[in-house]
């Protein structure tokens, strides 16, 4: 069975069915704007004796997507860093790996590098919320080594300097990125993603 306090994907096939099911839906909110894809999801799962750590990280991501949601209309957002940044602002780190990760597939040269390097960072952190140290300084220091060469193209969409000292200090407590860089607060955009 799986220890009732604790959500483990990493060790917990049923925690990793609904983490991975869940997340897959997510892309399809962001690219319909609704919720229902995600709902009928995650009904499958709640139609069934679950653990509590389940239903309450189903419950979580359910409310947190509604956030990401109603930011993307209501701050209009269009840019794949601006989104990244909204879904990483609630803390879904590995929502952040799976949305960026088809940007990155179809980006080259820097672009390619500086999505790789947030997908990395967005990884330090799932390995951080399940307590892996060694997984998370291993992902975190690739990350560092390409966002400190790439800053500039961060900075009109997150604090690039703020993310790395976080990334550096392996702090648990992750960074809000959104803050003075968002859409509202710049006049124009100098990466343009696929």
């Amino acid at each position: 069975m799986i220890d009732s306090d604790r959500f483990d994907p990493f060790n917990n096939r049923l925690c990793r069915n609904v983490r991975n099911a869940l997340s897959e839906n997510f892309n399809k909110v962001l690219a319909q704007k609704n919720m229902q894809s995600v709902r009928r999801v995650a009904g499958f799962f709640l139609n069934d004796p679950l653990p509590l750590c389940v239903r309450r990280y189903i419950d979580l991501r359910l409310a947190a997507y509604e956030q990401v949601l109603a930011d993307v209309r209501n701050h209009h957002l269009d840019h794949p860093l601006d989104i990244a940044v909204a879904i990483w602002d609630q803390h879904l780190f590995f929502e952040t790996h799976e949305y960026l990760e088809q940007h990155w597939m179809a980006a080259d040269g820097d672009q390619k590098k500086l999505l790789q390097a947030i997908i990395r960072a967005a990884g330090a952190y799932v390995h951080l919320e399940q307590g892996n140290l060694t997984g998370a300084k291993r992902i975190a220091a690739k990350a560092v080594a390409v966002l400190e060469l790439h800053q500039d193209q961060l900075a009109p969409y997150a604090d690039p300097q703020l993310l790395l000292a976080k990334l550096r200090s392996l702090d648990p407590k992750p960074p809000i990125l959104a803050g003075t860089a968002g859409p509202a607060n710049r006049s124009m955009q100098t990466t343009d993603l696929p």
